[in-house]
């Protein structure tokens, strides 16, 4: 274990306390390649999604190597044996394979998806058939639809067509057409524009009721938004252009608006809501013609949620949530059988677990602590448990807990240290574990929901043998107090690191909201890739600095309206304490990050440029102004009225101070931090005469990895520029 004193360097103050053992010192392993880090040798075992069904089953869609047939199967949570076979694509004439499958409500029919074209960066149409499983019948729904979703009596398959809405009358084979205005880049029916799809994290906006007599559907009206288009090269004589609607911060959104469709008397109505700009969530209730509905204003610091009575056409207000920073948006809304209902929130200053009378008053606040809530599983209405994962023992941890409805009998229910996500069997009488830390790989375990271990489903013991014969070395974590703040931070030192030899230090971050880089969970692939530089001589770090997450509301929403101050003030912070120890070389410190962490490092090596020699950012945003309304003015509100939050820690208005070496890396195709932040960031620094480097991947998304080697050539390019620029000669 490490100890560091108290330190006084430049103004600020540094207490570090150590939480793991130090480096491991030998040096008798193999090296990491950049091949075997992209090729999947380090790749652990992952289970198949798996579907939880009704009672103890679970199924999992398998492929056969050796055919290609695709199958549904059942297996047992108990015995993990499997029970049967579903459907096999090789027993269907005309489907010889499907990549997607949903049941209905009581798993008589199967809705079969393949074909798949991608729409916006998270959503597809398909083709889709029905299965219904004692017929073995196929009958197909449709080609080039999106989101087929079965009503609750199985009636009925709900799906959006050309920016359409429809219905297939399952009964009678019929196709009802609900809405006949959609229109691309104009008029969206029943699924989300790209930002509703990429910052809200939905695609099917539509909802059917309990009784499968309304289906609540949002209507998107992008006519006003600025339209943004990217040339696409690709491999035709003249390239192309793909033009879609992007509203940047400050600019016009999408009108949204409710629409009911009612099943008995064929028509449409809105649903009528004032003062809102976003409406993020709608769920029907357990009472059949009682919908909610969750709505934001532009600031997005005051949400409301709504009880709609399709009967009486009222709407009421049952909750009210707002902040001076912002509320964020959840998917823990869960209704019991008297219409009460479960909700998280972090207005005690973390996030905690509660439950509301079905008015919209407070029964009780299940969880409390200084803690927080990271995932919200469940409710079981037999045992009257309510199952979460949180941060209880540090914040770098996740650890599953099962506790009463009324807040008592509090259990954990997997290892304390190291981070566990389950997932839970429909019935809440199961969960598979999946659990990892710094020193253990990814393992899959199957316990029953009181927490009794009952099988190792996957141990990955084979890859746990394979990184013995690796020349790594072990994370040291630790807290530092940087700028008043107690930081979460990890390092990576050579296996054969000798403390009386400098060594130069690569820093990565990522350090957006609400995020985290410092956890204490099991390799990936960048950790190798840190591992591979680390065995070159160079040490590695990682610090989450203000404005990230899991260690409550204030410290998350400091960076409010000033994203890329107090971030990059911390990251400086802790360069400099890096470059005070005796084991470092201070001429040699190096940043680097990806989208907002691509904004950190700029911002960092321009405004540390003191400090840092050399930075790479990879699909940076370099102003705010070029961002997405819905994140951006989160955190920013919008430009015309925060003008100086914009523009003061954008690094295109700090090209000036640029001293040491700086990489520009970007996809001209993404299509979420347009190449625009590059290109403009390029303009600054060549009307600053400012020397650097660029490289753009042509057509590459913003995780730039289609196409043969793409991932290997950005990361031995990434290699070669840290080697060249910190490497000791």
């Amino acid at each position: 274990m490490r100890k560091l004193c108290l330190l006084a360097i430049f103004g600020l103050l540094f207490t570090v306390k150590s939480q793991t053992n130090t480096a491991n010192t030998s040096t008798s392993g193999k090296e990491i390649t950049l091949e075997e880090i992209w090729n999947g040798t380090f790749t652990p075992e992952y289970m198949n999604a798996l579907n939880s069904m009704n009672g103890d089953f679970y199924s999992v869609l398998n492929v056969d190597p050796a055919t290609g047939n695709t199958s549904v199967d059942k297996y047992s949570y108990l015995t993990q044996q499997k029970v049967e076979t579903i459907v096999n694509s090789k027993d269907l004439y005309g489907l010889s394979s499907f990549s997607s499958y949903s049941f209905n409500n009581d798993e008589t029919k199967l809705l079969l998806g393949t074909d798949f074209k991608k729409v916006y960066r998270h959503s597809y149409k398909g083709t889709y058939y029905v299965y219904t499983i004692a017929t073995k019948q196929l009958a197909l729904i449709g080609k080039d639809i999106q989101e087929p979703t079965f009503s609750p009596d199985s009636k009925k398959v709900a799906y959006a067509k050309d920016n359409n809405l429809y219905v297939r009358d399952l009964v009678g084979n019929a196709e009802i057409r609900i809405t006949t205005d959609g229109k691309v880049n104009s008029i969206i029916n029943g699924t989300t524009d790209w930002v509703y799809e990429e910052e809200f994290g939905f695609v099917r906006a539509f909802d059917w009721s309990k009784d499968s007599n309304y289906l609540a559907f949002l209507r998107f009206d992008e006519t006003e938004v600025p339209e943004f288009s990217m040339e696409v090269t690709g491999n035709s004589l003249y390239p192309s252009v793909n033009k879609f609607k992007y509203p940047k911060a400050g600019e016009k959104n999408a009108k949204v608006v409710l629409n009911l469709f009612n099943f008995s008397q064929k028509n449409i109505r809105r649903i009528d809501l004032r003062g809102y700009e976003y409406i993020p969530r709608i769920q029907w209730t357990n009472q059949p013609d009682v919908l909610s509905i969750t709505t934001l204003n532009r600031h997005q610091n005051d949400l409301k949620l709504y009880f709609y009575n399709a009967t009486s056409k009222s709407s009421k207000v049952v909750l009210n949530e707002t902040d001076e920073a912002y509320v964020d948006i959840q998917d823990n809304l869960t209704f019991l059988a008297d219409n009460s209902f479960i909700w998280t929130s972090e207005k005690d200053g973390f996030n905690h677990i509660y439950h509301y009378n079905n008015d919209g008053t407070l029964k009780n606040q299940i969880t409390k602590g200084s803690w927080e809530v990271t995932n919200y599983y469940g409710y079981n209405k037999e045992s009257k448990k309510v199952f979460y994962q949180s941060v209880e023992n540090g914040s770098i941890n996740r650890g599953v807990y099962s506790i009463n409805l009324d807040g008592t009998d509090k259990k954990l229910l997997t290892p304390k240290s190291g981070q566990s996500y389950a997932s839970f069997s429909k019935n809440m009488q199961f969960f598979i574990n999946t659990y990892s830390s710094a020193n253990q790989v990814p393992t899959y375990t199957l316990y029953s929901s009181d927490g009794k271990k009952i099988k190792t489903l996957i141990d990955n013991l084979e890859l746990q043998i394979k990184v013995k014969r690796y020349n790594l070395s072990k994370k040291e974590f630790f807290t530092a107090k940087i700028n008043g703040n107690d930081l979460n931070m990890w390092m990576i030192k050579p296996a054969n690191f000798d403390p009386n030899k400098k060594y130069p230090v690569l820093m990565f971050q990522y350090s957006g909201p609400g995020s985290q880089e410092v956890a204490n969970r099991w390799n990936r692939s960048n950790d190798y890739w840190h591992q591979m530089l680390a065995q070159k001589g160079i040490i590695v770090a990682v610090v989450d600095g203000r404005g990230t997450g899991f260690k409550g509301r204030d410290f998350k929403k400091v960076t409010q309206k000033q994203l890329g101050k107090y971030e990059v003030e911390d990251q400086i912070a802790a360069a400099r304490f890096l470059a005070r120890q005796p084991y470092v070389d201070a001429s040699k410190i190096g940043i680097w990050g990806w989208s907002y962490g691509g904004f950190m490092s700029s911002n960092s090596i321009l405004k540390g440029n003191d400090v840092f020699s050399m930075a790479i950012a990879v699909a940076p945003v370099t102003s705010w102004r070029f961002y997405d309304t819905v994140y951006t003015e989160r955190y920013m509100t919008t430009p015309q009225e925060n003008p100086s939050g914009y523009d003061d820690n954008s690094p295109i208005n700090h090209v000036d101070k640029l001293k040491g070496k700086y990489l520009l890396i970007h996809g001209s195709g993404d299509d979420n931090v347009h190449v625009q932040n590059t290109m403009r960031m390029v303009n600054a620094l060549v009307g600053a005469n400012k020397q650097f480097d660029l490289f753009i991947y042509p057509d590459r998304a913003h995780g730039i990895y289609k196409g043969k080697n793409t991932r290997l050539n950005l990361y031995t390019k990434m290699t070669d520029f840290v080697l060249e620029n910190l490497k000791n000669k």
